[in-house]
């Protein structure tokens, strides 16, 4: 028989652990992962240190857990595109970058806090551990998608599908951090990221027989 008495005590956990990612994301964002302190996090979020180390055991493993929470949004939301899409004779790559990435994997990750994210990895080998998981775990996800949209399409890749999915991981990474260090806008990061995924694409993909 279920438990459900455990129900409300979860929602509340899966509440408070929501709050602490956004008061993370914004003061990440604002000040810095270095410059954030524990006690700068639950101020925000309006919570007693308890209630932090209750969910996370430190400042690094929130972190970690903000980028895959926005990482899991993003892969998501093309996910449910893709998944969305009917077959039609080989279409125009372009035309199915345009409909698949649309807010793009620049619409929610944070290229800043992806920096900030390496920076401290490079300077910590548990957190580099860390960190190289959850690459793993994109570019596997990645790679599902375009494993999908190949099979949905007929598609004949150039690249093995996971050389794919690290290639356009890289190059929306590149993308992204260069476009925000500009000062371009959210609108503008994504266009610019379409763009070059759309010839990344063209190039991805072979000519059909």
């Amino acid at each position: 028989m279920t438990d459900v008495t455990a129900r409300p005590a979860s929602r509340r956990r899966e509440q408070t652990r929501a709050r602490l990612l956004d008061a993370a994301h914004e003061l990440f964002g604002e000040v810095g992962m270095d410059a954030a302190s524990v006690e700068a996090i639950c101020e925000r979020a309006g919570f007693t240190r308890g209630a932090f180390y209750s969910n996370f055991e430190s400042k690094e493993e929130l972190f970690l857990a903000l980028i895959t929470h926005l990482a899991d949004e993003t892969i998501e939301q093309v996910a449910g595109r893709v998944r969305a899409l009917k077959p039609v004779p080989v279409p125009d790559p372009a035309s199915v970058v345009r409909q698949v990435v649309g807010a793009s994997l620049g619409g929610q990750m944070d290229s800043q806090l992806i920096s900030e994210m390496r920076a401290q990895a490079l300077r910590d080998p548990r957190l580099a551990v860390a960190f190289l998981g959850w690459q793993d775990a994109m570019r596997s996800r990645v790679q599902a998608i375009i494993t999908q949209l190949a099979d949905t399409y007929g598609l004949r890749l150039r690249l093995p599908a996971d050389e794919a999915a690290l290639l356009l991981l890289q190059v929306s990474d590149d993308t992204c951090t260069r476009a925000q260090l500009e000062g371009c806008t959210r609108a503008q990061v994504t266009e610019r990221l379409n763009e070059r995924l759309e010839r990344l694409v063209g190039v991805l993909v072979a000519s059909p027989e």
